[in-house]
């Protein structure tokens, strides 16, 4: 790293970098998701699916892929009813698992329902289903000879007693952990990220102002790049509070933190400057090469956020909130075995 970099008489700037993985979906137990898809009249497409919604973009992200699978375009596909009493198996939102799991379900679906399209397409046109191109709304055979919207070809297919439907079941085998060595294989993907974060520190108030977050993320085959740049922006933001902010104290066993007023989270104010790096290393295990990104963005942030601050004025954090009270405790200690090495010279 560089030698730190002075703002001011109080304040020092540094810079830390740190590295993680983390394994997606449910851990040490067999995970699994299954969807429904349709091709329906006009072209449109329905894919069912338990899939919950929580603000991370999934439904975004499940229309493209079965866009891109069935070959029509995302504002055609509809996301059915998520109740689970009517759906497949989907399971909870969590575990960085819904693109991993749900959408190479949905993708699987997908590609049944089309081979189902194709197969009386071909019969038809006297070519092998390998011919045929199926992009933006539109069936052609590779020579472009023979074409047809995907309204067209629904309606065909329909025609001669066949409904363009598919089912795809997704399962993550995984095994727990031997309680005599440890060995198993809680997961069946891995996602890898590293983060460099640059702070000032404030040697008279020991607040730690976040100045840049760098971070780069293996995400499998980004279906979203914009989303997947938010999903990184907010895990980094999450772990801003959790490192330097979000103290939760009790007292005597009962919460003392009750409220966000004493419970302080990040401000717009306090988010830094953040420069998402997209790395895609499809997975090998998954259908269309999908991974996830949602809790893996949090994990390097903390600590290279300690390590700048180490970098800066030489203290080291060994638990978190970093607030300014152990900053300050930290520089005090730092002092005192300075002035006692100096008494002992």
């Amino acid at each position: 790293m560089n030698a730190p970099l002075r703002t001011s008489l109080k304040q020092k700037r540094g810079r830390g970098i740190a590295a993680g993985w983390y394994g997606i979906a449910r851990t040490a137990t067999i995970d699994r998701a299954g969807a429904w898809a349709e091709l329906d009249d006009g072209g449109t497409a329905k894919i069912v699916t338990g899939v919950t919604e929580i603000g991370e973009g999934i439904l975004t992200v499940l229309a493209q892929i079965a866009a891109d699978e069935l070959g029509i375009r995302p504002q055609d596909v509809t996301i059915g009813d998520n109740d689970t009493a009517r759906s497949p198996e989907a399971a909870h939102a969590g575990a960085t698992r819904q693109t991993y799991m749900i959408g190479n379900a949905v993708a699987l679906a997908c590609q049944e329902a089309r081979q189902r399209l194709l197969k009386e397409i071909a019969e038809e046109w006297q070519v092998s289903m390998d011919e045929i191109i199926c992009s933006n709304g539109k069936i052609h055979t590779s020579d472009q000879s023979r074409s047809m919207s995907m309204s067209e070809a629904v309606e065909f297919c329909k025609s001669r007693g066949v409904v363009p439907v598919g089912s795809g079941s997704f399962t993550a085998n995984h095994t727990g952990l031997d309680p005599e060595d440890g060995s198993g294989r809680p997961w069946q993907s891995y996602v890898y990220g590293a983060q460099v974060a640059e702070v000032d520190v404030d040697t008279e108030t020991g607040e730690v102002q976040v100045l840049g977050v760098w971070a780069a993320h293996d995400v499998g085959r980004a279906v979203n790049p914009q989303g997947v740049e938010g999903q990184i922006e907010g895990g980094v933001v999450m772990a801003v509070g959790q490192t330097l902010m979000e103290e939760y104290k009790q007292e005597d066993g009962y919460p003392s933190t009750q409220n966000l007023a004493k419970y302080i989270l990040p401000t717009s104010l306090d988010v830094p400057q953040i420069n998402s790096v997209i790395i895609e290393d499809p997975d090998p295990l998954s259908p269309i090469g999908v991974k996830g990104i949602g809790e893996p963005s949090m994990i390097p942030t903390a600590p290279a956020i300690i390590n700048a601050i180490y970098d800066a004025v030489g203290v080291r954090i060994h638990s978190l909130p970093a607030t300014p009270e152990k900053v300050l405790a930290a520089l005090r200690q730092k002092r005192k075995r300075a002035d006692a090495g100096e008494k002992h010279a």
